[in-house]
């Protein structure tokens, strides 16, 4: 599997957002790039979460809803494009979003089962590996490491950071063998060609203008943005980016008939949610997510990994 080295600027660049985002924890207030801030309402929000369990365990549908956590589905999508260097035709991506892998005891089995079969170049994870936004993060580390061991990837795993994880979080998780991008770029190479994976850290808590900058630095190619959310759309594809993955809604999780989500925790709009979209030449695709947050349900919105495939139109 690839190692990715940090550079000595990159290091030094590190040091500076781990004390902005060490800050921005400490008081929990949402940042946006509107200059606003708003405090977290997740309190009052597990509050409304207990009130709905108790009222599905009376229904009896409680029980459905956590099986249907495992049942987490492997959707196989082709991005095409004319720009993909003719190395990368046929490249795999594998997209795994909101892990959470703590919200339920030995889920990470339920997700190697899921992921052994698979066959792919590079493996990327935008996010929220934890069920907490607060508090320790050291038990989840073991689960981590064993999914890390079972994922086979030729060109490494390139991870980012959610509004559940904390900055403390970077170093353990990258002593597990993924390579973490902090407002940071890499390059794969293959065949005499390169697509640049530009990895932002969260923007849904603790946006800073460094989100921006990464996106707007000067590449040309073939070029990925990795974020935990579909917030950063427009500058994206304003920068000729070709291919934009994120998570962080679960598809709604919890889910009228037909997949009508009734809380996505976003606002770029209904075609954000989940699965495909295109905004001015960019490719996008927001996961469902693996698993699950606040409840450990799921309701008319499975989990998913997504295998894709990159293909030279």
């Amino acid at each position: 599997m690839r190692k990715y080295a940090l550079t000595s600027k990159e290091k030094e660049k590190r040091l500076v957002w781990a004390s902005v985002r060490a800050t921005l924890e400490a008081f929990r207030f949402k940042y946006k790039r509107n200059g606003k801030r708003s405090k977290s309402r997740w309190t009052l929000f597990e509050k409304l979460l207990h009130v709905f369990v108790i009222l599905l365990k009376i229904a009896g549908l409680y029980k459905k809803g956590v099986d249907n956590v495992k049942n987490i589905l492997v959707n196989r999508i082709t991005v095409k494009n004319e720009n993909l260097p003719g190395g990368f035709d046929g490249f795999k991506i594998l997209h795994l979003s909101d892990l959470h892998i703590d919200a339920i005891e030995g889920f990470e089995n339920t997700v190697i089962e899921k992921i052994s079969p698979l066959e792919y170049d590079l493996c990327v994870i935008t996010g929220d590996f934890r069920k907490n936004t607060s508090g320790g993060y050291k038990n989840i580390i073991p689960a981590i490491e064993k999914i890390v061991k079972n994922i086979k990837s030729k060109e490494g795993i390139l991870a980012t950071l959610g509004n559940h994880d904390s900055f403390g979080m970077v170093e353990p998780l990258e002593k597990t063998g993924m390579r973490m991008l902090i407002n940071e770029t890499v390059t794969v190479e293959r065949n005499g060609g390169e697509i640049h994976f530009t990895g932002t850290d969260d923007t849904y808590y603790f946006y800073t203008d460094e989100a921006l900058n990464a996106l707007e630095e000067n590449r040309s190619g073939f070029k990925v943005v990795l974020s935990h959310t579909s917030e950063l759309y427009d500058i994206a594809a304003s920068n000729g980016y070709s291919l934009y993955l994120c998570g962080h809604t679960h598809g709604g999780q919890i889910c009228l008939p037909g997949g009508i989500p009734v809380i996505a925790h976003q606002k770029e709009g209904r075609r954000f949610v989940k699965g495909l979209w295109h905004i001015n030449g960019m490719t996008g695709y927001t996961s469902a997510g693996v698993g699950v947050s606040g409840v450990p349900l799921r309701y008319n919105c499975p989990g998913e990994i997504v295998l894709i495939t990159l293909k030279k139109e």
